[in-house]
């Protein structure tokens, strides 16, 4: 996959489940001929049942759904939840299922860590919202502020040749006979759609073979060419050095750059790891707002008036350098506002601005160990590369009985 601008799109912001969910739902059941959804989490809750509902009414009704869920992040699913799917006629696949050892899951590397829906080739939606009631305000103070895009125009048409490629490649690796054979196959031919707005934008993908590093290049080419503001709302801040030093130069040449990060953080390592580079950057002149109201799970950002991207990589070295992660990068100032006032939204009615005076002085111990730490994740992704690079490989759900144990590897080869 190339990632190039392809202009003529209408993309529209989505801010949490409230606004995510109905869309989601809404474009499902209206679909005629197929879905495809991918998303790192899908729990069995009252967000999960709806989808659940959703893609067997669509499935029952003629349409061909295909649903990846990755196997650490939704290993929890009932076999009742995969059995209803399956004979719905859903096609679930699971991105490397892994068996719990002494309690743990330890498939944690290398994770199918995107968030994509195409429904008919005709609308689609990439952003880091997972189906799960976390993302909806009712949950409490844990509930995730996250966003997402809908999408409209020529740009699904690429969203959606690479869902298909990515299905075909994983299946390809299956040990086990597929067990959707035997149906009718519902071939949907991907039609280049007409333009319904005026935003140029691309997909940018991150994988483990060609296109390892697109994500960070792309953000390191924009902050590079920032000349007024750069805005980064990201939950997982532990970017390497390449990423820090073009941060850190935007600053002194005048540019208006801003981190908002969390404040109130779903694991404390999070904020610890954060926190270890906070000298450095406030030294330079960026500006640090600590988003407290809950949990921060969004990764957007914006550069000057028109470049805006929203996806599923944090900037820590999981995403950048082991997970499969998908963006969509946005040119166009009307998109740029919107994020923008949003963003600003945040900051003043949520946010605490970190004081370089308040945060004192590091202990010679802070020094050391921010020193070490960030060198790590400077050296981390070369070090990623060198461990062992499974396949994409996908399993059907079903693969060896009518309702087995989620993620049960077990039957004949």
């Amino acid at each position: 996959m190339s990632s190039r601008w392809i202009p003529g799109n209408d993309i529209q912001l989505l801010e949490n489940g409230e606004e995510f969910f109905p869309r989601v739902f809404a474009c499902i059941a209206n679909a005629k001929q197929e879905v495809v959804l991918e998303t790192f989490i899908l729990f069995e809750d009252k967000v999960g049942l709806q989808l659940h509902q959703a893609l067997m009414a669509a499935a029952r009704r003629g349409v061909q759904v295909d649903v990846t869920v990755d196997g650490f992040g939704s290993s929890d699913l009932s076999d009742h939840f995969i059995g209803t799917l399956a004979e719905a006629g859903v096609r679930l696949h699971v991105f490397d299922p892994g068996k719990r050892l002494l309690g743990w899951r330890w498939n944690v590397l290398r994770r199918m860590h995107r968030k994509i829906v195409v429904v008919d080739g005709h609308v689609a939606f990439v952003g880091g919202i997972n189906y799960s009631a976390d993302h909806l305000a009712d949950f409490g103070p844990e509930a995730k502020q996250d966003w997402a895009v809908e999408i409209q125009g020529p740009l699904v048409s690429e969203i959606h040749r690479f869902t298909h490629t990515a299905l075909a490649q994983g299946q390809r690796y299956q040990r086990t006979r597929q067990w959707w054979r035997s149906r009718k196959q519902v071939r949907v031919q991907t039609q280049d759609q007409p333009h319904a707005g005026e935003a140029a934008a691309m997909l940018v993908v991150r994988d483990n073979g060609d296109h390892f590093g697109d994500i960070e290049r792309h953000y390191r080419i924009a902050i590079r060419s920032a000349r007024k503001r750069i805005i980064i709302a990201n939950a997982y801040f532990f970017p390497g050095y390449r990423f820090m030093k073009e941060l850190r130069r935007a600053a002194r040449r005048g540019v208006d750059v801003r981190l908002i990060l969390q404040g109130e953080p779903d694991m404390p390592i999070v904020k610890t790891a954060a926190t270890m580079l906070y000298h450095r950057l406030l030294g330079a002149g960026v500006k640090i707002y600590e988003y407290c109201e809950k949990p921060l799970h969004g990764k957007v950002a914006l550069m000057d008036d028109e470049w805006a991207t929203v996806g599923s990589s944090n900037l820590d070295p999981l995403s950048l350098a082991l997970n499969l992660e998908a963006n969509v990068i946005i040119r166009d100032r009307a998109f740029n506002q919107v994020l923008s006032e949003r963003l600003d939204k945040l900051m003043c009615s949520s946010c605490k601005q970190i004081d370089r005076v308040e945060l004192g002085q590091p202990s010679r111990w802070q020094v050391a160990r921010s020193f070490f730490a960030y060198h790590f994740t400077r050296r981390y992704p070369g070090w990623a590369s060198w461990l062992p690079r499974h396949v994409p490989r996908l399993l059907p759900a079903l693969a060896s009985r009518l309702h087995p144990a989620y993620g049960d590897q077990g039957g004949k080869e």
